[in-house]
């Protein structure tokens, strides 16, 4: 067990059943679908109301999404932490600014880099909120439950990632 988690890559398909019995036991121990978009959502909710208040318990949303730190949020931060001791444990943590496929296509400069990856976090947080939900909330929690919404919502971004992808490296 110890040599499967040092090591720098785990099968896919062992990942993937992972996945699926973190998700069942998370509905049978709590009732709960797998999900993290909104945790990002309640975080910033939790820095406007210590920042700014004014307006906090009025805005529909934050009534509907209590800016607190819950279960989803908990969630997040265990998958912080279990990355990094996955990285440490396999011997491939480092601190980079930029990575090399990410280097190798558009330069070396961290501050692109920055921009890109804000961008892009500040696009998927518009499409999870637009679509009611990430790509866990979706992918993994919604098509368990054989939600249409959420194989439509799947596909899509499926194909929006698939063309994204090749737009950026050029395969058009």
């Amino acid at each position: 067990m110890l040599e499967m988690l040092t090591q720098m890559t785990w099968s896919p398909y062992i990942a993937g059943a992972g996945i699926g019995v973190m998700s069942w036991l998370a509905f049978f121990l709590s009732d709960k679908p797998l999900g993290c978009s909104t945790s990002f959502f309640r975080t910033f909710g939790i820095i406007r109301k210590a920042v700014h208040k004014k307006g906090m318990d009025e805005n529909p949303y934050y009534i509907k999404y209590k800016p607190e730190i819950d279960w989803q949020w908990m969630l997040v931060l265990g998958i912080v932490i279990g990355a990094f001791l996955s990285s440490v444990l396999s011997g491939v943590f480092e601190i980079t600014w930029v990575p090399d496929m990410f280097a190798s296509e558009f330069g070396d400069s961290p501050v692109l880099r920055l921009i890109v990856a804000l961008t892009g976090g500040v696009i998927m947080g518009f499409g999870a909120r637009f679509a009611g939900g990430c790509t866990s909330g979706h992918g993994i929690s919604g098509t368990t439950q054989l939600s249409l919404t959420s194989i439509v919502a799947v596909i899509f971004m499926f194909c929006g990632g698939i063309a994204m992808a090749m737009a950026i490296y050029g395969v058009f």
